[in-house]
């Protein structure tokens, strides 16, 4: 398999920058085996069954990018440089690795200073990336970086507009619930209140699993053979309540249906063995043509960037071939794309 395999032409119109609303209006293409049917997400009802399970995400987006300036004395007294930075992921002792730009112009044990009493010294330097002790931690951090902080736009909406406050709802599903995650399990985003109360009425069970996404999930594939590419590792957890849920719906005959390619690539780390178990800890599953899926029966996701692992994951499921055909639909019947955009739900 090669790169070129899973590139595709996008018309750059195609590419929303702002969501449905409401959330459940937005279109929803429907593909098995052998059809495409345009719908809207709340015709979920209608192609899911009693008995059906989707497992949703519950991870929580924090508003990750932060605006600063370091603050440096010099003959002619203090001078001040914009600096701008990326959370990524959390250390110990209020620590994160932090995308920080432009990381050359600062120097370590330098102070950045943020909005709302928020200040970090740049301590180390790891692959490219800044390691950052904030001065503040556990519920003052959460405070602080509510008030400072802005939402982690995905770069092809970033280089369109910057993230407001509408985004602060917009990119966080209304499930959200355990911190972590700077990029939103997007599929999840077209549900609201009112959908979730129609699919529980026609008997359709939710379980919640929790994947911190990370900012990986943006990199592009370097490699033009696709197995020599290495996933980043991103934490992950299925507790033993979520692990006997979905366990129970396959031994009743009911469908796992994972909400995002963040939720289906959990389940499959946590049924490694051959079954799901419960399962916690860091996961770099990499999922392309030729991959045996052991707990997911379909999916549910938005469409995804040309030549990326989500398009090597959604071949795995569907077929490269019928990837081909359901994409080609999606770009004729002018479907919305990318983390704003609008749904599929793909049936094998």
């Amino acid at each position: 398999m090669q790169l070129s395999d899973f590139d595709f032409d996008l018309p750059d119109d195609l590419i929303a920058t702002r969501p449905a609303e409401p959330r459940s209006s937005a279109r929803l293409l429907v593909a098995g085996p052998d059809r495409i049917t345009d719908a809207h997400v709340t015709d979920l009802v209608d192609w899911l069954r009693p008995g059906d399970r989707l497992v949703l995400n519950d991870t929580r987006v924090i508003p990750a990018r932060l605006a600063g300036y370091r603050a440096r004395s010099g003959p002619g007294g203090e001078t001040r440089a914009r600096i701008e930075v990326t959370l990524l992921e959390p250390r110990a002792g209020g620590r994160w690795a932090a995308l920080v730009k432009p990381l050359k112009k600062i120097r370590d044990g330098e102070r950045i200073v943020f909005g709302a009493g928020l200040t970090a010294v740049l301590e180390a330097r790891e692959a490219g990336q800044g390691v950052l002790a904030f001065d503040l931690e556990g519920a003052d951090f959460d405070a602080a970086l509510a008030e400072a902080g802005a939402m982690p736009l995905p770069p092809y909406i970033a280089a369109k507009r910057a993230a407001d406050d509408r985004d602060k709802t917009d990119y966080q599903t209304v499930w959200a619930r355990h911190s972590g995650a700077v990029a939103a399990p997007t599929a999840s985003l077209h549900f609201d209140a009112p959908l979730l109360a129609m699919l529980a009425e026609r008997g359709v069970a939710f379980t919640h699993v929790t994947l911190h996404v990370g900012a990986g999930t943006f990199l592009p594939v370097k490699v033009e053979n696709v197995k020599e590419h290495r996933m980043h590792a991103e934490w992950g957890r299925v507790t033993p309540q979520a692990a006997a849920e979905i366990a129970g719906t396959r031994a009743a005959g009911g469908r796992v249906i994972p909400v995002g390619t963040t939720a289906l690539r959990l389940i499959e780390s946590a049924a490694a063995g051959g079954a799901i178990a419960p399962w916690e800890g860091p996961t770099d599953i990499f999922i392309y043509p030729g991959y045996k899926f052991r707990v997911t029966d379909a999916l549910m996701t938005n469409f995804h960037l040309p030549k990326s692992t989500l398009m090597m994951l959604v071949s795995a499921l569907m077929g490269q071939d019928r990837v081909r055909e359901i994409y080609g639909h999606a770009v004729r019947a002018r479907y919305r794309f990318f983390s704003y955009g609008d749904a599929s739900l793909l049936i094998p």
